[in-house]
């Protein structure tokens, strides 16, 4: 596994080392000991999500505000432009993004620690996303930050307008939500 640095340092790309043929492929999507060597992250998972978006469709930027969640985030099969946003407000990136496009051919993860929140936009005609987390999902602490907050200015490279959930669509901006400390 090879491991890319962002200008958050906290938030990583991970690059599986891939075994592939004229049969397929293989790699190792998580392995515990690796993943902690390589990063000095030892991650308790408790949960695997999956979900299946298409083309446009805009999840995020969703966190807990108790309980928070880190999550290892990968696209299983299409594209999927990632990003995560700094709300620790003792953090000295508070407020930065730092983006990673996921992709079935790649194979690229993305580690998102606690403290931040998430969010992706689907690129290709469909995308089925996968993601383990080291909280379990609480909806009473659920907050959504919206996607297009001018603060923020995240940069969705979207072609053509998102497609969004009303959960979504009635997020917070960044000036008032709940952030970290």
């Amino acid at each position: 596994m090879n491991v890319i640095p962002t200008h958050i340092p906290d938030v990583l790309i991970l690059e599986p080392r891939i075994f592939g043929d004229d049969r397929g492929f293989f790699f190792e999507s998580y392995n515990e000991k690796s993943f902690a060597e390589k990063t000095g992250i030892s991650p308790k998972f408790v949960q695997d999500n999956h979900s299946l978006s298409l083309r446009n469709v805009l999840r995020g930027l969703h966190y807990q505000i108790q309980e928070p969640q880190g999550k290892l985030v990968r696209a299983v099969s299409g594209e999927v432009l990632d990003i995560a946003v700094d709300i620790r407000r003792s953090s000295p990136t508070f407020g930065q993004w730092a983006s990673c496009l996921l992709s079935a051919e790649n194979k690229r993860q993305f580690w998102i620690p606690e403290g931040f929140a998430h969010g992706f936009v689907v690129l290709s005609d469909s995308a089925e996303f996968l993601y383990k987390t080291t909280n379990y999902y609480a909806p009473q602490y659920d907050r959504v930050i919206l996607w297009n907050d001018p603060d923020l200015g995240v940069d969705w490279q979207l072609k053509g307008e998102p497609i969004l959930s009303a959960k979504d669509q009635a997020g917070k901006c960044f000036k008032e939500a709940d952030l970290f400390d």
